[in-house]
């Protein structure tokens, strides 16, 4: 090339990019309204905004992947958590957590219950963002498995690169339309919205925030014969159903699960799931004796 060839090609190349740039910075302009459901932006949200900020929450969590990484992202916490569990938490944390025993404590606020309430309805509006699948994996602590897997964190790094279906545990090999109920049932647990292993362990006396189901089918036979259950359920398969779809019909001991008469797990199971996916979901966890 020329100088001149040289000069009309850079010419030629920055134009071109700056009419790229800006047709990409018009069209995602365009999609914000709908991405990010601003039509839904109501003043509680905007004030639940203001009670983040008010209280430096961003110095410790992450939103969207930003923020200070010391604690968990709270993108899809309204999801994963539902609102009974995020009201009885932002009032007293500490019956949920305490330092000694899981090294991490959230610190009590003292937020009022309109700024609970105006809190939670921002985390539900930035759980609705489309945020093209941040976070990557629900929020997890020591001893809960990973979606799409029966692992713990820890045994993921036992496992190493090599490993292959044969080797991996049941609930992290790819699964058919052609498996039995109990492995459909498996690979669900680590994959439903909100993700059922984020919330409950399946190892003996690892409560998260939910209580382990380590033994669920052996308990559920008690809790059918107790005078305190209320419930429906006339065996284990539809106790379990019953927890899943109806979760307050039963309330599981212990201030960490429940408040005021209701579970603090989410009642959206029974229409994020088909009927077909709750009796894998009952398969699995009934083979828990």
């Amino acid at each position: 090339m020329n100088r001149r060839q040289t000069r009309l090609f850079a010419i030629g190349s920055t134009a071109l990019a700056t009419i790229v740039f800006v047709g990409l910075t018009i069209d995602s302009h365009r999609q914000f309204p709908e991405l990010t459901n601003a039509d839904t932006i109501t003043p509680a949200v905007t004030r639940g905004k203001d009670v983040w900020h008010e209280y430096n929450c961003i110095n410790c969590h992450t939103l969207f992947g930003e923020g200070a990484y010391y604690a968990p992202d709270l993108t899809k916490i309204a999801q994963h958590r539902g609102e009974p569990y995020l009201t009885a938490f932002l009032k007293d944390p500490s019956q949920f957590y305490d330092e000694q025993r899981h090294r991490r404590l959230m610190p009590n606020q003292d937020l009022d219950d309109e700024e609970i309430a105006s809190l939670i309805a921002f985390f539900e509006w930035v759980a609705n963002v489309d945020n093209q699948g941040w976070p990557p994996r629900p929020i997890l602590v020591a001893g809960s498995s990973i979606p799409g897997t029966s692992m713990t964190l820890a045994q993921q790094d036992a496992s190493g690169p090599g490993s292959t279906d044969e080797t991996l545990p049941p609930g992290s090999r790819p699964v058919s339309e052609e498996d039995d109920p109990v492995a459909l049932g498996d690979a669900l647990f680590n994959s439903a919205t909100p993700t059922c292993s984020a919330c409950h362990s399946i190892a003996p006396g690892v409560n998260l925030a939910g209580p382990s189901l380590a033994g669920i089918a052996s308990r559920a036979e008690q809790i059918i014969g107790s005078e305190e259950y209320q419930g429906d359920a006339d065996s284990v398969e539809a106790y379990i159903r019953e927890s899943i779809v109806a979760p307050s019909a039963y309330l599981f001991p212990g201030e960490m699960y429940s408040a005021n008469g209701t579970s603090f797990m989410p009642t959206t199971y029974a229409e994020s799931l088909t009927s077909e996916q709750v009796d894998q979901l009952v398969a699995y966890l009934s083979t828990f004796k």
